[in-house]
């Protein structure tokens, strides 16, 4: 799944859109990906249907900066403060960011985990001219970890419970 967000966000960096822009966010706001762009100066140009529902908010093109998220805090809960956001990185430094989970809050006070993979866009002269960027709820994928994280404690407590 993350190998697959990571070759989607490459290849959208790597479309040429200028042949049919219209046809192209179109397609991108069917696709169930959670995928935004912004422009060379930071700010957000498109957000698709699956980036609104998973931030939570409508995004603002034109207006807002970075990302979609409302609020962004790191795994440890701390505040991420959204002009150090992976997308920002990405926009600062021309780079792309990978290996990367953050939480997205939204509105509502629901925090997504979420693993970003923003990536710049060049011109057809190589030009620096924006990023793209894949969002990928992890939210499953975490429930799932620490479910059997619980198991494997339960079966520890057990084992010693059986040898004593």
């Amino acid at each position: 799944m993350m190998h697959s967000a990571e070759a989607l966000s490459d290849a959208l960096a790597q479309a040429d859109i200028r042949k049919d822009e219209a046809g192209f966010r179109q397609l991108l706001d069917h696709l169930p990906a959670a995928i935004y762009t912004t422009d060379a100066d930071e700010v957000l140009t498109f957000a698709n249907r699956a980036a609104t529902e998973l931030a939570g908010r409508t995004p603002r093109p034109g207006i807002d900066k970075w990302c979609v998220s409302w609020r962004l805090y790191r795994t440890d809960g701390s505040p991420l403060p959204l002009d150090q956001c992976p997308m920002a990185v990405a926009l600062k430094e021309q780079r792309a960011v990978r290996d990367v989970e953050i939480l997205a809050e939204r509105p509502d006070g629901i925090r997504v985990p979420v693993m970003p993979f923003p990536t710049p866009l060049r011109d057809a002269a190589g030009n620096f001219c924006g990023a793209v960027n894949v969002l990928v709820d992890i939210g499953k994928l975490k429930r799932a970890e620490q479910a059997e994280a619980r198991r494997a404690d339960v079966q520890a407590a057990e084992a010693t419970t059986i040898a004593a």
